[in-house]
């Protein structure tokens, strides 16, 4: 494999795990705010919901424009 499969795949991979990360976080908030008796916990697991969904579609886009390819002149 050369440097620059190895570099490539590290990125793909970081894209991967920050999609991961996001849906998990999704994950925990529904279940907090399906679990919670009182109103504030309720929106802290809404807001937990919101925020990793915002990171599912944000953070891997950001990085594949930041590390895209620039054209060659």
């Amino acid at each position: 494999m050369s440097p620059q499969d190895a570099t490539a795949r590290k990125r793909w991979l970081a894209m991967v795990a920050s999609r991961i990360a996001g849906s998990l976080g999704a994950v925990f908030g529904l279940a907090l705010a399906a679990r919670a008796h009182d109103w504030p916990v309720k929106a802290l697991g809404v807001a937990i919901t919101l925020s990793a969904l915002a990171v599912v579609a944000i953070v891997p886009a950001s990085l594949a424009q930041r590390w895209r390819t620039p054209p060659r002149p």
